[in-house]
């Protein structure tokens, strides 16, 4: 491996949309980095398309082949890990095997190889509050924190939380942090009809926590150094953040120029707790204290997402029409009797692998 000015952080799943902004957020901090991902053509196209960097090496390598991870980790001698690389919703629904190989198996490999090779490396891993579970917002729960107790109940929150302990477990230094609703000023980039159907399945009234992707890359930049080893901390944006899902569509459809463009969702119903999705607003206070990454309020994101929406803005106005009628034919509810909600059905229907493996 060529030499570095300095001990590097790695960074996996460094392709991925919070991957890509953490390996920028390091490098603005100075840090060295060795960003390693699958060797996909689109990673090394990606790879190959940024501006050289003499302090920036890229790695191509399998996570859950331990041979390929031990060599990484051995030749990077790491200062810290930033652990990135999982399969979140919808696809963890559509191949829950994947899931389980990569957000626990490649965990534990991680895990060993940090301990074998590089044992003052500190492991900064990506959790999630899905592994919170479902969350009943007409119930009063309080707001998320650190020591809520942890109730998952579909593949992605177990396989999630399976992997934070295998962390927590740890015999070298590790930080946790969990992320709120990751969101990006590139709203078309995250489209598909897998996407378009999960989000259509979920309570219009449930409550979710966002975050820009640039504050959550802050937070892992700040991880690195930060006095907080062993503390398990909840990334969320600022009190703007705390959105309904309706709310989030509609707001982030309006941006862009599709007022009116998206199709009322079904509320979830009050009286069943299990019929809602894992998600809620947070405790982010002590996360802020220690890692000062709150940065992009909701009202500037909106603002950036009309910016950058430029002229497409006014064609999207025209089209919101029809837009909302192609939307409501991919409704997961579309012909359904019913006015509730009901998420984990829907799923389970359209992807029956993730609740029979």
């Amino acid at each position: 491996m060529p030499l570095l000015s300095d001990a590097p952080v790695v960074v996996t799943g460094a392709c991925g949309l919070v991957g890509r902004h953490v390996v920028a957020e390091l490098r603005s901090r100075g840090y060295p980095v060795v960003a390693t991902d699958l060797g996909t053509r689109a990673n090394r196209d990606h790879a190959a398309a940024l501006h050289h960097d003499s302090d920036l090496l890229w790695r191509w390598c399998d996570l859950t082949v331990p041979e390929q991870t031990a060599g990484l980790v051995k030749a990077s001698v790491p200062r810290a890990v930033v652990h990135l690389a999982g399969v979140i919703p919808p696809l963890c629904y559509s191949n829950p095997g994947l899931a389980e190989k990569v957000n626990v198996g490649a965990t534990q490999v991680l895990v060993d190889a940090i301990a074998a090779h590089a044992p003052q490396a500190r492991l900064v891993h990506a959790s999630s509050i899905g592994t919170y579970g479902p969350r009943n917002p007409h119930r009063d729960l309080g707001l998320l924190t650190a020591d809520t107790p942890q109730q998952p109940e579909e593949v992605y929150g177990l396989t999630k939380l399976r992997a934070e302990e295998l962390v927590r477990g740890a015999s070298t230094p590790w930080v946790v942090l969990r992320l709120g609703g990751v969101m990006t000023t590139d709203v078309g980039a995250q489209m598909s009809t897998d996407n378009i159907f999960f989000e259509g399945a979920l309570p219009a009234d449930g409550r979710l926590q966002t975050v820009d992707v640039r504050d959550v890359a802050r937070a892992f930049g700040a991880a690195i150094g930060a006095d907080c080893v062993g503390e398990i901390l909840l990334i969320g944006g600022d009190e703007t953040h705390r959105r309904r899902y309706a709310d989030i569509s509609h707001a982030l459809a309006g941006a862009m120029g599709l007022e009116d463009g998206i199709p009322p969702g079904r509320p979830g119903n009050p009286d069943d707790d299990t019929a809602w999705f894992a998600t809620d607003w947070m405790d982010t206070d002590r996360a802020q204290e220690v890692l000062d990454f709150q940065r992009i309020t909701w009202p500037a994101l909106l603002e950036e997402v009309r910016t950058a929406s430029g002229w497409m803005f006014y064609g999207y106005r025209v089209a919101a029409p029809v837009v909302r009628i192609g939307l409501a034919r991919l409704s997961p509810y579309r012909g359904q009797p019913g006015e509730y909600a009901d998420p984990w059905r829907v799923i389970a229907e359209r992807w029956p692998a993730s609740f029979t493996s």
